[in-house]
């Protein structure tokens, strides 16, 4: 009897400790559906298989549960990427590439559409979008700051304000995003998102690329 009732209560607290993982997937999808404004914590919990007294022991506002999403969903990424960048030994130009594309990823994934909820409810949640800017926005940025500064010291990248470079290099995928989950269906855009990747990718470090040096034989050409 004894055995029988601890595998019984080991399913019940696998379960319970799942639902918070539950609900922010849930969450996810209710926000990206219906917008922050519209979105409902009842719905949420109907489509986690939970009670809503159950998810308000969790998250006791909506504001909180949108939060906590962003927080698992892209503060984690982050995080790992600074621990990524923080450890590389190699190329720039190839740190700098393979963090856009995990980026990318993630902007083509469901959880992509968020972004675009935090553009369309700025206005309306002028709070929330300065907490996102803050939380994501600046600390992403910082990010690529580092990798740009780092291949500017080794000479790989060409010199610049690096602060402005990071924002060059953040703004069209941001904009690919909000774009690509405005239109609503990425089968009807009128550029795959890997010709777009592809392109923007080898345009923008070609555009790092260190300017050539002039060298006695170059000067001599061009007098």
């Amino acid at each position: 009897m004894e055995g029988t009732a601890g595998a019984a209560a080991r399913p019940r607290r696998r379960r319970k400790e799942a639902r918070p993982a539950e609900l922010l997937e849930a969450a996810v999808e209710v926000f990206a559906e219906k917008g922050f404004a519209a979105a409902r914590l009842e719905e949420v919990a109907r489509r986690a298989g939970v009670s809503k007294g159950t998810a308000y022991l969790y998250f006791p506002t909506k504001e909180a549960l949108f939060k906590a999403a962003i927080r698992e969903i892209v503060l984690t990424r982050l995080a790992m990427g600074e621990r990524e960048v923080e450890a590389w030994q190699g190329s720039s130009a190839v740190l700098l590439r393979r963090m856009l594309e995990q980026w990318a990823q993630l902007v083509r994934s469901r959880q992509g559409g968020l972004l675009k909820l935090i553009v369309a409810e700025a206005r309306n949640f002028p709070d929330l979008a300065a907490w996102y800017q803050a939380e994501v926005g600046e600390r992403g940025n910082r990010l690529l700051a580092v990798v740009l500064r780092r291949g500017i010291e080794r000479g790989e990248f060409r010199a610049g304000d690096v602060e402005a470079m990071a924002h060059i290099v953040a703004c069209p995928m941001a904009f690919r995003a909000i774009w690509s989950n405005s239109v609503g269906c990425y089968e009807t855009l009128p550029l795959s998102d890997e010709r777009f990747y592809d392109s923007y990718f080898s345009l923008m470090l070609a555009a790092l690329r260190p300017e050539p040096q002039e060298t006695p034989d170059t000067q001599e050409t061009k007098e």
